[in-house]
């Protein structure tokens, strides 16, 4: 990917995940469009007041992913789907790491995307799905300036403790998230194995925050 259309791709995934600064989840019931409606939603008020997100505030927006997104973002799978299937070879020591830095990798990645979205607006779109369905796709619209960009989410229902609608997997323009990663993940892991990849996020997000 060239790194105008990364650039793009990672502005409207903060949309997407920005679009978790919501209230936690307080109904193990709720249906999976009607999560994505209500995040959505408080979504824009959180972009629009919360001016230091607007100016990229990586501290910010780590207390933020933290806070309000890891409680609806099944992050262990997202995870577990980029690496691939290193992660079962992976200890529970390096899959700790693989989180940790994935996490980093990602909102350092929004945090500079941030400044570039305003006055969109969007738009759920009706689901099929089954009562009994334990896995879904919702289909959103983000409509603003120029054309309307389609976004995908793909959200499990878990049992139990926390139950409830769980993302883990995003579609931006049409590329979904976790794939994308997965080939990169895949060379890594090809050429220096899981500490390879653990040592090549690392020195990545590194560098980003010497960027700023």
């Amino acid at each position: 990917m060239n790194c105008r259309f990364l650039s793009r791709l990672f502005a409207v995934l903060v949309m997407s995940t920005s679009s978790l600064l919501a209230l936690p989840v307080s109904a193990a019931d709720e249906t999976a469009d009607g999560l994505i409606k209500r995040l959505s939603t408080d979504m824009l008020d959180n972009i629009r007041t919360d001016k230091a997100v607007q100016a990229g505030d990586v501290s910010r927006i780590i207390a933020l992913v933290d806070a309000k997104i890891m409680p609806n973002v099944n992050f262990q799978r997202m995870t577990a789907s980029a690496v691939g299937p290193g992660w079962r070879q992976a200890s529970p020591e390096q899959k700790k790491r693989l989180q940790e830095e994935f996490k980093i990798l990602l909102v350092r990645s929004y945090a500079g995307a941030l400044a570039q979205l305003s006055d969109q607006t969007i738009f759920v779109r009706p689901m099929r799905a089954a009562a009994e369905d334990k896995e879904v796709v919702v289909r959103t619209e983000i409509k603003g300036r120029g054309d309307a960009i389609q976004l995908d989410y793909r959200l499990e229902k878990t049992p139990g403790e926390g139950a409830g609608w769980k993302i883990y997997n995003l579609n931006v323009l049409g590329v979904w998230l976790v794939e994308t990663y997965r080939s990169q993940f895949a060379q890594e892991i090809n050429a220096k194995g899981i500490d390879g990849l653990i040592a090549t996020l690392t020195e990545r997000n590194k560098a980003n925050t010497r960027k700023g």
